[in-house]
């Protein structure tokens, strides 16, 4: 079969190594220059992946399937879907929901979810003056899909005054950059409850039999200290999920189904004494998301695909269990000023005892390969994702850590409490609650 792979940053390049690796051919377009490093030497890219169409049809009606990373780009493959070309990754619908907050909470209402108070604002000014009015716990989150992560923020203080201060500094920082890009960001609610998701692939008229339950933390220290990155690791289960599927995502089929998505989806959640409070929308694979679902699939990712678009199971084969991930970084991630002279270009290497089976559990992301010896490349200094799979959450953490341990690269930092709180809370409230088990 021939893949062609289309992203911002070769976020999927352990994927595409994957399948490069099982004899299929695959091709990639990295869209920023400063990620065009990422697996050198271990991936075919391409400069100008509309050429490789014509590659791709080479293959034959049903062995060439395209691939999308993002959620900004869902016209183009809606486009490409009605050229007839087979497609996984989302569909305009699918950026909407993700990047337009306000639009995502009323189609969740309209399943039949109840969701936090929001507030949407495009300047500064307004969300201060409404805070001062309105004191309270907020989450600031932006708007978009290529919004960055480390400027969100959960407010602490019961007054807001903690949140009050930092929209002030940004918009002191605002008027000093004076960039003119428009602002578009929310406020909402703060609640109290268990953070879970709850995802699964929908292939174009019908989710597949099995969803995913996930457990994301998304704070950079450990004991969720520090700021908000994508996530440094994750608890992930094929089992368990039945309740929260059919609650959040089974009511979404149509919606999807009339706008042509074809994909993973996945909707962040708030579980508490009230109910479930949805969160987000992720309209695209996940990073390090499908590296750990993948630890828990009984069959490969051109098997998926196949099925996917061929529309002819549903079935989806997974294992029991749970899966974990521990993201793996190095100086300055999550930023990326600095990398050049803080980690670039470092050796990655291996305890002695590193097996051929822990390799395989081993998803890298910003590498390249320099002659045998494997570096640090990329932007911005996230060397991958060690995971581990076990019959509980304490067994498929503790795996991951094993391997995580057994990689040794120069100032490797990584958080040492993944799947703590699921363990110790998330999984026994889940249960009481009646959405989990």
């Amino acid at each position: 079969m021939r893949f062609l792979g289309i992203g911002e940053s070769n976020d999927l390049a352990a994927m595409y190594h994957g399948l490069a690796q099982r004899g299929h051919e695959v091709r990639v377009f990295v869209e920023d220059p400063a990620c065009r490093d990422i697996f050198a030497g271990m991936l075919e890219q391409t400069d100008d992946w509309q050429r490789d169409l014509g590659w791709l049809r080479g293959a034959g009606e049903e062995q060439g399937i395209v691939l999308f990373e993002s959620a900004d780009k869902g016209a183009l493959q809606d486009q490409l879907r009605r050229d007839g070309f087979r497609v996984i990754g989302g569909s305009a619908l699918g950026d909407r929901l993700e990047a337009d907050r306000a639009f995502g909470q009323g189609v969740l209402r309209q399943g039949g979810l109840r969701t936090a108070r929001s507030h949407a604002f495009t300047d500064y000014q307004g969300a201060i003056d409404f805070v001062q009015r309105h004191p309270g716990r907020y989450v600031l989150k932006f708007n978009g899909a290529n919004a960055e992560r480390t400027r969100s923020y959960v407010g602490q203080m019961r007054d807001g005054a903690d949140l009050l201060a930092l929209l002030s500094l940004y918009q002191n920082q605002a008027g000093r950059e004076a960039t003119g890009a428009p602002l578009d960001f929310v406020l909402m609610e703060h609640l109290e409850g268990i953070e879970v998701g709850v995802g699964a692939y929908f292939n174009g008229e019908a989710f597949l039999d099995t969803a995913c339950i996930d457990f994301e933390h998304k704070h950079f220290f450990s004991g969720e200290m520090g700021e908000l990155t994508g996530e440094m690791g994750t608890i992930v289960s094929y089992r368990g999920s039945h309740k929260l599927f059919q609650a959040v995502l089974a009511p979404l089929a149509d919606l999807l189904r009339d706008g042509g998505y074809c994909g993973y989806i996945n909707v962040n959640l708030i579980a508490n004494d009230e109910g479930l409070w949805p969160l987000e929308f992720t309209s695209r694979f996940g990073y390090p998301g499908f590296a750990i679902c993948e630890a828990l699939h009984s069959e490969s990712w051109e098997q998926i695909f196949t099925r996917m678009l061929a529309r002819d199971s549903l079935v989806l084969r997974t294992r029991a269990g749970f899966a974990a991930g521990v993201v793996l970084t190095v100086p300055p991630f999550p930023y990326r000023h600095g990398y050049a002279e803080l980690s670039k270009g470092m050796p990655i290497c291996f305890m002695p005892d590193m097996r051929d089976e822990d390799h395989a559990a081993l998803f890298f992301s910003e590498i390249a390969r320099v002659g045998e010896q494997l570096v640090t490349a990329g932007a911005t200094g996230y060397v991958g994702v060690a995971t581990g799979t076990g019959a509980t959450v304490r067994g498929a953490a503790d795996s991951a850590y094993r391997l995580a341990r057994k990689v040794v690269v120069p100032n490797l930092r990584y958080r040492n409490d993944i799947g703590v709180r699921v363990s110790a809370r998330c999984l026994a409230t889940l249960k009481r609650l009646g959405w989990w088990g």
